[in-house]
């Protein structure tokens, strides 16, 4: 029963728009000195110590810390029930396949629209926390219609629903994060990782109730996780009044975001890192299972590279790396990852290969932020995250239509095309890290 039910936690586990996680980027209010100042030295320095200030800055005392921490981790609850479970719940709706397919297909391409409305909004209005709020409201008023709705497409149409107000929460939170804990110089990534970790418990704990409940009630779940996520969005702290004064960059504008090299590279660089994941999130089960590997084993191996990621958050107060150091500390991570991956190892070396993860999704993870924390002015941050998070969809939506083609005819070895484009990733990453030098 236990291999039964990790088999089904890993086989249905899909990854977020971006990368298992959706992917986000924001603005440091910190962030304002003169242009003059971003040198080679300075933006390793600088930049490194206001968006990751060393660890022991992160108190229990502090109120917006904790409150965001149980932010972060009642939003990951949600996506960890969510994302691993929605398609079994579609299939006990009657849904087939390919019914499944575009049910998952279409908010991808409504958060396309939805996302950057949603932080264009948020920044017009210096209103974060507001449209945190408002968008995890709605959320659940959404999930609970999907809950609801009966038939293909009324379940379809509802989904696409939802997602126009679920998707934004995540680079909303990002931008409301750096922007608040920059304020209090204080660290992401140890508030970060109680998301991460809160994801396995969402996961392990909705694969829990699933013999309890049944499928057809799954979606339940995500509505009171959602229901929890708003709560704790209610308690987020407010933040300060943006500052007036000289902005730390060349972009006074959103257009001028779109025109600005740096953060267009560094957004090629975070795209192609996180999309080069498409293969493992799709197959690698299936790939581990033909290869004999039960399904305790994979859960494992699975629940060992989030652990890794963890990890790297909670020391990342500690690194003194500019962010174009991080993504391309990423991408590398990815080559050697994918590159091994290609050539079927034996479980000994799944263990070093998974804690990998560290690097490909987390460092690159963390390295997007900065860039656009040094990229945007604080009232362009979440503006920033926003066209970031498509970026990063867009790109893992076309890998994850491709790798299902490559894996079907390659198998394992189409872990070998990954490997490119983790590298093609790292080429941008180096152009960015140039850019940011030249400033």
């Amino acid at each position: 029963m236990w291999h039964d039910l990790r088999n089904v936690l890993v086989k249905y586990t899909i990854p977020p728009q971006g990368g298992g996680e959706p992917i986000e980027c924001a603005t440091l209010k910190c962030f304002k000195h003169k242009r003059a100042h971003y040198s080679r030295q300075t933006t390793t320095k600088d930049t490194s110590q206001l968006l990751f200030p060393p660890l022991s800055s992160l108190h229990p005392s502090s109120s917006f810390t904790w409150r965001l921490a149980v932010f972060y981790a009642a939003l990951f609850v949600a996506l960890g029930v969510q994302l691993p479970f929605l398609p079994l719940w579609l299939a006990a709706k009657g849904l087939d396949a390919g019914a499944i397919g575009v049910a998952l297909a279409l908010p991808m391409i409504v958060r396309v629209f939805a996302i950057p409305l949603a932080t264009r909004g948020a920044d017009r209005h210096d209103a974060l926390r507001t449209a945190i709020l408002i968008a995890a409201g709605m959320a659940v008023l959404g999930y609970g219609v999907v809950g609801l709705a009966q038939g293909a497409a009324a379940i379809t149409m509802a989904l696409a629903l939802a997602s126009a107000f679920y998707t934004p929460i995540m680079p909303l939170a990002d931008a409301y994060a750096l922007r608040g804990l920059g304020g209090l110089k204080r660290a992401y990534g140890p508030v970060r990782l109680w998301g991460s970790a809160a994801f396995i418990v969402g996961s392990f704990g909705a694969g829990l109730l699933l013999e309890r409940i049944g499928a057809s009630d799954l979606i339940w779940l995500v509505v009171a996780a959602l229901t929890i996520t708003a709560a704790a969005a209610y308690a987020l702290s407010p933040l300060a009044a943006r500052e007036k004064g000289l902005s730390a960059t060349r972009v006074s504008s959103a257009q001028d975001l779109l025109r600005d090299p740096a953060f267009l590279t560094a957004a090629a660089a975070a795209s192609l890192i996180q999309a080069s994941h498409a293969i493992y999130y799709g197959f690698s089960a299936l790939d581990w299972q033909a290869a004999g590997l039960d399904g305790g084993a994979i859960g494992a191996l699975w629940a060992l590279a989030v652990v890794a990621e963890i990890a790297l958050f909670a020391i990342s107060g500690r690194l003194p790396l500019a962010p174009t150091t991080l993504l391309m500390l990423g991408a590398a991570g990815a080559v050697v990852r994918w590159s091994a991956m290609a050539f079927d190892p034996p479980p000994a070396l799944l263990v070093p290969l998974q804690c990998l993860h560290a690097l490909s999704f987390g460092a690159t993870h963390l390295g997007a932020l900065g860039v656009v924390a040094r990229a945007a002015p604080a009232e362009l941050g979440a503006t920033a995250q926003g066209y970031l998070a498509v970026a990063l969809g867009l790109v893992m939506a076309a890998a994850m239509g491709l790798s299902g083609a490559l894996y079907a005819r390659f198998g394992g070895l189409a872990y070998g095309a990954m490997a490119l484009a983790a590298a093609a990733g790292g080429i941008f990453a180096w152009v960015a890290h140039r850019l940011a030098d030249g400033r």
